[in-house]
């Protein structure tokens, strides 16, 4: 044998004794953040802490944000059950994801209402749309960036997916911000007080104050005003003040992103789990509630693995039914002169 022929054992090969060749396998239970803005972060930070994927893949446009953002996550492995975590800003990255969360998009401004955003990110996801259903074709999507309840109809629209599989986060944290409101004031935790924000995510959101519950116990029948501007108590301001709370919250740090990022963790872990829980979630709501077009309102749905499979009928006051209409043609009013 001459010297260069004998190749030496390297320390892994002393170390560790293969039995099965190591082949790249397929991740089964892949999610994939787009955008790595201050909502993406957290979208990612909550799924990695809640152990829900093997392979987390981040992408953005801006390289060099990406890139650090992937290393400063993957420097924290140690204390993470995901074992890889990946980013690029080329598509190919996501393969095989079987939940894609899309949070990039413009941001919104100080003052700016969520519709005024529109056509800008329209633009966006006629990039991004096409790419994600190329190297995952039969994965969740689930749309964060804003206005969420139209850029969810144009994710549905480009994707070409059935509608059950394209969602928008809508509702989950306006729900989240009133159960909070709602517990702040009966000094109780949020988790035991059962309140539901339905409609647009945005100015039109629509609290049903029939069915605010605490134990079972039908808060409308102890207050009979509840919501109404004859209530004593003031109840409906806490429906005002989830209105308010994200532009009170931009004015304040310049953008939201922990609470909307857990609040996508939460619908992540039921998708990934298949847990079957219901989420106040973004969907077409054409048929339901004298809605006639194609709208993406929030209305409780049920989550799991192949994404929104049920709607659950809620039973409305006339006057709550007639704010949902209201908030339909909203959104309709801007959606029909979309460019696509």
């Amino acid at each position: 044998y001459s010297v260069s022929s004998v190749k030496m054992a390297t320390t892994k090969e002393k170390l560790i004794g293969n039995l099965v060749p190591q082949g790249d396998e397929a991740p089964r239970n892949k999610i994939t953040v787009i955008g790595v803005g201050a909502v993406g972060m957290a979208c990612a930070i909550s799924i990695l802490m809640k152990n829900l994927a093997d392979e987390f893949a981040l992408v953005d446009v801006m390289e060099d944000k990406l890139k650090g953002e992937m290393m400063d996550l993957q420097h924290g492995s140690l204390f993470l059950r995901t074992p890889k975590i990946v980013a690029d800003k080329d598509y190919s990255v996501t393969a095989g994801s079987k939940l894609v969360i899309v949070t990039a998009g413009a941001r919104q401004q100080e003052g700016e209402s969520r519709l005024n955003l529109v056509q800008r990110n329209v633009n966006i996801f006629k990039f991004i749309i096409p790419n994600v259903v190329k190297y995952s074709p039969n994965c969740v999507i689930l749309v964060v960036s804003n206005p969420v309840d139209i850029l969810t109809y144009v994710a549905w629209k480009l994707s070409g997916f059935p509608r059950h599989r394209v969602i928008g986060s809508g509702c989950n944290l306006d729900s989240a911000r009133f159960r909070y409101l709602i517990g702040e004031k009966l000094g109780i935790h949020s988790t035991s007080c059962h309140a539901w924000v339905i409609g647009e995510h945005g100015d039109s959101s629509v609290p049903v104050w029939s069915g605010l519950n605490v134990a079972g116990v039908c808060l409308q029948k102890l207050n009979p005003d509840i919501g109404t501007d004859q209530d004593k108590e003031h109840w409906k301001k806490l429906h005002k003040d989830v209105v308010d709370s994200a532009y009170e919250v931009i004015r304040l740090k310049g953008y939201t992103s922990w609470a909307i990022g857990m609040s996508v963790g939460d619908m992540a872990e039921s998708i990934m789990k298949n847990l079957r829980r219901i989420h106040p979630i973004s969907t077409m709501v054409k048929g339901l509630h004298g809605i006639s077009n194609e709208v993406f309102l929030s209305v409780p749905s049920i989550l799991g693995s192949s994404g929104m499979t049920d709607i659950v009928k809620m039973v409305l006051k006339q006057e709550e039914e007639a704010q949902l209409v209201k908030s339909a043609e909203t959104l309709w009013g801007i959606q029909k002169d979309l460019q696509f």
